[in-house]
């Protein structure tokens, strides 16, 4: 598997440097992933609309997203393909990625005209700041409620699934609690991602040292645990047998490694697994603004939506299938994320994951 783009150096014991990263309120309820939005619907919902006349004169669209590479880019083929609109697509890690774009408007330049990350909190810091505009397109009723704003100022592309991840040919009994981790049996055995590269590792080491306190994080440092950048760096060193057991890794690439014959197994912790929304914004003031609203559209459309379940994705829309073998979200018992916690802590957080891990 190709490393994804944007990353760079090997894996490390220690972490250096750390990225901007901004979080803001917002509530997370872990029952309501039990309710579809068809369920809450009280009023016929009338979708905006979109001009694709105006969109195809202008000819392009301009991409960034965390999505994971692959299926970023079969989604701009396939838009390309029922549209005629070239995407230029800008791909890294989410907190890569709003790197780049805080750049841009700090200069005042708008180069992206849609945007997808895995951060909800951060998107509505974007939202607080008016730079991106209200959009409900079509398809917009069957997103889950819990991932959308009900204005339309973001809608989940996806749901991200984070759990343990471990090979399982390798005879090492396997943990099924986060707190497992810390036993001495795992030590050099593993492996997680970089929180300041991986916004969703921040929401998760938020939430676990909250829970379990840095004791926690300390004690996997002890047990010599490997610091890599992303998640799919993750399951890299997985499936090469550098290390056998993902403290905190992405279901995704799982669901990949296994369809590619790897002995990877998905573990959904006692404690609580994590389901993270990866919402689409459309930015204000983009320079191809039908193009942007026609992308983020398709990004709900039934092409998209039900070809991401065959790429090992929750889909956004309540309506589509889980990845084939995976249980429904309504299965999984979740971890509730307070992300008003995480906006406050969030400084703090990095600083003392850097004191441990350094």
């Amino acid at each position: 598997m190709a490393a994804e783009p944007g990353i760079v150096g090997r894996a490390h014991w220690t972490k250096k440097g750390e990225v901007r990263l901004r979080t803001l309120v917002v509530a997370c309820f872990v029952l309501a992933w039990h309710v579809t939005p068809a369920a809450a619907q009280t009023t016929a919902f009338t979708p905006d609309p979109v001009d694709l006349t105006a969109a195809k004169r202008e000819a392009a669209v301009t991409w960034y997203t965390s999505t994971p590479v692959n299926t970023a880019q079969k989604i701009a083929s396939l838009f390309h393909a029922e549209t005629g609109i070239k995407v230029e697509l800008f791909r890294s890690g989410g907190s890569a990625v709003l790197r780049r774009f805080m750049q841009e408007i700090d200069a005042r330049r708008v180069i992206a005209d849609v945007m997808t990350i895995s951060d909800p909190a951060e998107v509505l810091t974007l939202i607080k700041r008016g730079l991106v505009v209200p959009f409900r397109p079509r398809h917009f009723d069957k997103i889950r409620d819990e991932v959308k704003d009900p204005k339309g100022y973001h809608v989940a592309q996806r749901v991200n699934l984070v759990g343990i991840i471990a090979r399982s040919d390798k005879g090492v009994p396997l943990p099924r609690n986060w707190t497992d981790l810390t036993d001495p049996k795992y030590k050099a055995l593993l492996v997680m991602p970089d929180p300041s590269y991986t916004a969703i590792q921040l929401m998760v080491i938020g939430t676990l040292s909250r829970k379990y306190g840095w004791g926690f994080y300390e004690k996997l440092r002890a047990n010599q645990i490997m610091i890599v950048q992303s998640h799919q760096q993750v399951s890299e060193t997985l499936t090469r047998g550098e290390r056998l057991i993902a403290a905190e890794g992405a279901d995704q690439f799982a669901w990949l490694d296994r369809k590619a014959g790897h002995k990877i197994e998905t573990i959904w912790p006692i404690d609580g697994a994590f389901a993270i929304g990866a919402p689409t914004v459309v930015i204000k003031g983009a320079p191809h603004p039908n193009a942007a609203k026609a992308l983020a559209e398709f990004m709900i459309s039934d092409a998209v939506q039900k070809l991401l379940p065959g790429e090992g994705i929750y889909a956004g829309r309540s309506d589509v299938e889980p990845p084939p073998g995976n249980p429904p979200l309504a299965q999984i018992k979740l971890m509730p994320v307070d992300y008003a916690q995480i906006e406050k802590d969030a400084k703090s957080l990095k600083t003392r994951f850097n004191e441990i891990y350094q």
